[in-house]
Parts: structure tokens; C-alpha cells; sequence
């Protein structure tokens, strides 16, 4: 026996829906500027530099220089990347003298960065 296999357009007009009344839902949604604004976020999330950025910031507080060293690359890359996190408020800065030391912004980072490592640690 052959099985169906719909088309999208025979699905759509096949197709009933699972609930007569999806305002309960709706209502419940993001609004288009916070969709925005936690697609950035995770954008921020979506580059490996920036999470090794933000990975070195775990351990302690860093200056740009340092973080020059731990990820091998050039102070006007890191300093954009830094910018970018501030940005969003996943890093803040401190001035002391000439010296800007950059950390995490809030404890919120490093959970989601912890639960997202060990969500793909696991096996």
C-alpha cells in the first residue's frame, strides 16, 4: 500500500488546525521588538570568539591585554568583540587609571552559558 504523502497546499487545505481559538496563545507571544532583541542576544552567542571571550570572563575579571594573550589575537579584534558584548549588556567595564577591566554583566550570562555547555557536554 502506497502511503500520502501531502503537498504542502494539500496539507494546508487538509488540514483543521489543533485548536479552534489560538488567542490564548497569542497572547502569550513575544512581541516583534523583544524577538528582536533575544535574536541579538543570541547572535552574540552564535560566534566562537565571542564565547571564548566570555568563557575567559567566567574565571575573572580581565583587562583587554589579557584577554589578548588567553585568545591569541590582536587588541583592535578583541576591543570590537567587547564592544559588541557591551552592546548587549553581556559584559560591563571598570574603569581604574587608563586600565578598562571587563567582566560579565550578571550572573543570567553565566547560567545560560554554563547550562548551554553542559547541555552539549552531555551524551
Amino acid at each position: 500500500m502506497e502511503e500520502f504523502s501531502p503537498t504542502p497546499a494539500e496539507c494546508e487545505s487538509h488540514c483543521e488546525g489543533t485548536d479552534d481559538n489560538l488567542n490564548h496563545i497569542k497572547e502569550k507571544m513575544l512581541d516583534i521588538e523583544t524577538s528582536g532583541q533575544m535574536a541579538d542576544w543570541f547572535k552574540a552567542f552564535g560566534d566562537s570568539t565571542r564565547l571564548r571571550i566570555i568563557h575567559a570572563l567566567l574565571q575573572q575579571e580581565l583587562c583587554v591585554h589579557d584577554l589578548t594573550v588567553l585568545l591569541d589575537m590582536g587588541q583592535s579584534a578583541i576591543s570590537h568583540q567587547l564592544r559588541y558584548l557591551r552592546n548587549l549588556r553581556i559584559v560591563k567595564r571598570r574603569k581604574v587609571g587608563k586600565t578598562v577591566y571587563y567582566s560579565l554583566d550578571d550572573t543570567h550570562i553565566e547560567e545560560i552559558f554554563i547550562q548551554t555547555l553542559e547541555h552539549i557536554s552531555h551524551s
